[in-house]
């Protein structure tokens, strides 16, 4: 006798043999277990060569009795009743099957962790940022620019001084036009645009710059040019530089533009030549997209200080558990921590004037040098250094070499090699800059600013309205809002971006180039959800709102200008509903050429309502449309995953990928498919033991907005993305408590995460 218990898509053997048993009145289910059930999945369900899966999942006691009560035992199912069926279920669920279960056979703990590589970089800016001049990055978005009707800059040949939204000029022959009636002298003129450039994602950047006169392009560095063509030679028209920038933060940038005569002079020959074209464009390519032209919403007249960013090689994190942990060591970690703390001291040695605030042969160098040494340890370590602490990490090196330079560059080393710095909660306790550093960590992936760290002084950590009050102030941070986007486009499984390759003969212009403007779109969805005021997660779900630009609109149906930039539109709402709708996340979930219930059905079996799902024990084909020319997606769905082997994971999958039908490969709305109207209705069985029904993807969206399983699921995948510990670490009951706050402040995305801030800082 066989029995099938699943996680949605597993399988698993439950008994051998059913004897007859008593009734559930005279046996509990822990007899009924040990009498059919211990001898092939062990005392505790961990499994044994004969049936070797252990008994886990998320399946509650109603559907785990349902199963029971269908399949047991394989040969005559009426052996066992419902009475019966309930009891072993209940016995099952609450002893070692359910992840509370399993979490009190096994309890997760904080586990000591290092900085991941994000936050190595993220720690490592901002401790040196610190020590440079604070910038504040206001609303006002564009760059700063002038023009001057000379080539050299000269402040009496300025004409012009505004904020251009973006760089993207086509001069002509006659120069900028000039609101006050001045001339530009057509044949010879400049202009300088300059503030800072606002990257939204960690990732290498390729900076383009298009124009057929002199250019310099500065980013990140105000000494050497990220690009130099000012000394034009040959007829290039294009120039391109990369370089790797974090999330979240400003970076100075400044372009200088010059026309002037080119090539041989001839001016004895052609006195009064005519004036040739000018023209110029500021480009760049975010990780995984297209080159555009660098939008206003990426750019701001106040200059940033510079970023020092580590270059150093680090190996990937552990992702094992589905978010990013610092708990494996290894050689070649060890070898790159090395690599960036030399990285670093050579940085801050070639930058010492500035950093520390005193020049070469200032009579009180030394003690400045000692100083700021001092002021680097407290960044680094994320408190106050003890008396010993001083001495141990700062004066024994000063008093060891007579080189001041190579003193700092010795401090800098120990202490970014120090377990204090690299790991977080290395020094223990539990005192107000220990509060500081667990609640940067989460919001910011990086360590106190000095606001935090003065109130941990002053003792303004105390409180759980205290530390709140904190966490509000942070999220406004971009550190904070990078990293929420983060997280989100990893939930929506988007993160890394995949790649978006579609048959051009089905899908005429949907190319690159669109895929980089729904990914755009996606995330100013995203943005506007979020940081509204209500910032209610049901709308992620249930808007009918997003953004396109003209582009966009024309592939999709809408009506914008083709010169569009991002607009927020309504779609009809009967027809899209959030996320689940949005075109990006659809044509990801899609193949080249036809959609996927398959991977739609997984994607919001797994990802939103927080299935297990285990790989097919076989490798999986899709039948190609071709070979069933007359049968709908639903239909050769349906009938390739028809077998009883696929039908235990596809019973789950399929009907909630059958409610997304009416969205093609590129996640356009359609209502028939093959002549055929198409069939959108789908269901979903909740742990609750209830059946959904739904038609179409509102109606699907309506259910997933509203339901305890999605609250939940996304409540944990946020915790985890954020603290990178395992949420039961700090209660068994955590989830639960945290999913009742959740609904308790009408589905607040932003006071979640300052819930989840005050929890792991306090404990």
């Amino acid at each position: 006798m066989r029995f099938k218990l699943t996680n949605p898509g597993f399988v698993a053997a439950l008994f051998v043999a059913l004897a007859p048993i008593a009734t559930a009145q005279e046996k509990s289910g822990g007899a009924i277990y040990k009498q059919l059930c211990i001898r092939c999945h062990g005392a505790t369900g961990e499994g044994t060569k004969k049936a070797p899966q252990p008994l886990i999942g998320e399946k509650s006691i109603a559907q785990l009795a349902s199963v029971i009560d269908r399949t047991m035992p394989e040969d005559d199912p009426s052996k066992c009743n419902a009475a019966e069926s309930k009891k072993l279920a209940e016995y099952i669920h609450d002893t070692f099957y359910s992840p509370d279960a399993r979490a009190k056979l096994n309890p997760p703990r904080v586990e000591l962790s290092h900085l991941t590589v994000g936050q190595y970089r993220n720690a490592i800016a901002d401790i040196i940022v610190s020590f440079r001049p604070t910038t504040k990055i206001d609303d006002k978005r564009g760059l700063h620019a002038e023009y001057f009707s000379a080539r050299n800059f000269q402040g009496n040949k300025k004409l012009i001084d505004r904020i251009d939204p973006e760089v993207k000029f086509d001069f002509g022959t006659a120069g900028p036009e000039v609101e006050k009636g001045e001339k530009f002298d057509a044949a010879q003129f400049c202009a300088r645009w300059e503030g800072s450039v606002l990257a939204p994602e960690t990732g290498d950047y390729e900076f383009v710059v298009r124009t057929d006169h002199a250019v310099r392009l500065w980013v990140n560095d105000t000494k050497k040019p990220l690009i130099d063509a000012w000394v034009k030679s040959g007829s290039d028209t294009e120039f391109h530089a990369s370089m790797f920038l974090l999330a979240g933060r400003a970076y100075t940038i400044r372009l200088e533009f010059s026309k002037a005569k080119q090539g041989v002079d001839d001016s004895k020959k052609n006195p009064n030549p005519p004036p040739k074209p000018a023209m110029i464009s500021l480009l760049w390519k975010l990780p995984h997209r297209a080159v555009e032209v660098i939008p206003a919403r990426n750019l701001s007249p106040t200059r940033a200080s510079e970023v020092a960013i580590v270059e150093a090689s680090f190996p990937p994190d552990d992702r094992s558990l589905g978010w990013e942990r610092g708990t494996t060591i290894s050689k070649e970690w060890e070898a790159a921590t090395t690599d960036a703390a030399l990285e670093v001291a050579g940085y801050i040695a070639a930058r010492l004037p500035e950093l520390a605030g005193v020049q070469e042969g200032a009579s009180d160098r030394g003690p400045k040098l000692r100083e700021f040494c001092r002021k680097f340890v407290e960044r680094a370590f994320r408190r106050p250094p003890t008396a010993a602490e001083k001495v141990q990490f700062v004066d024994r090196h000063f008093d060891a070499v007579s080189d001041p330079v190579l003193a700092v560059k010795r401090v800098v080393l120990v202490v970014l090699k120090s377990p204090r710095f690299l790991y977080l909660g290395a020094t223990g306790g539990n005192d107000a800059f220990a509060v500081a550093s667990r609640l940067s960590f989460t919001l910011w992936d990086s360590p106190p600013d000095q606001q935090l760290l003065d109130a941990a002084a002053q003792g303004k950590l105390g409180t759980q309205e205290e530390v709140a009050k904190q966490a509000e102030r942070m999220l406004a941070d971009p550190r904070a809002r990078a990293n929420v986007r983060e997280f989100l486009m990893t939930w929506l499984k988007v993160n890394p971006a995949p790649e978006l390759a579609k048959d051009a003969s089905r899908f005429p212009g949907f190319d690159a180039a669109m895929a980089a403007d729904l990914r755009t779109s996606l995330e100013l969805f995203l943005d506007e959800i979020v940081w509204s005021n209500a910032s209610d997660f049901r709308q992620l779900l249930l808007s009918n709102e997003t953004f396109l630009n003209g582009r966009l609109a024309k592939f999709y149906g809408a009506d914008l200008p083709a010169d569009a930039g991002f607009t927020q539109i309504k779609f009809d709402p009967e027809k899209r509903s959030g996320v689940l709708t949005h075109p990006y996340i659809l044509s990801s979930l899609a193949y080249t050429a036809e959609s996927s219930p398959i991977h739609r059905g997984v994607f919001v079996g797994r990802g939103l309502l927080g299935i297990t799902l285990r790989p097919p024990p076989d490798a999986f084909t899709p039948l190609a449309a071709d070979a069933h020319p007359n049968l709908t997606t639903r239909e050769r769905v349906a009938l390739q995953t028809k077998p009883d082997a696929c039908i235990s994971c596809h019973g789950v999958m399929n009907p909630l990928g059958f409610s997304l039908e009416n969205f093609d490969a590129v996640g356009r709305f359609r209502d028939k498919e093959k002549d055929k109207v198409i069939d959108v209705s789908g269901g979903y069985e909740t742990r609750a033991g209830t059946t959904a029904k739904f038609t179409g993807a509102k109606q699907l969206a309506t259910f997933l907005a509203n339901s305890e399983e999605v609250h939940a699921a996304f409540v944990q995948q946020l915790f985890h993305n954020l603290v990178k510990q395992p949420v039961r670490a700090y209660g068994l009951r955590k989830p639960d408590e945290l999913r009742k706050l959740f609904a308790d402040n009408g589905y607040s995305i932003r006071k979640l995460i300052v819930d989840i801030a005050v929890i792991t800082s306090r404990n």
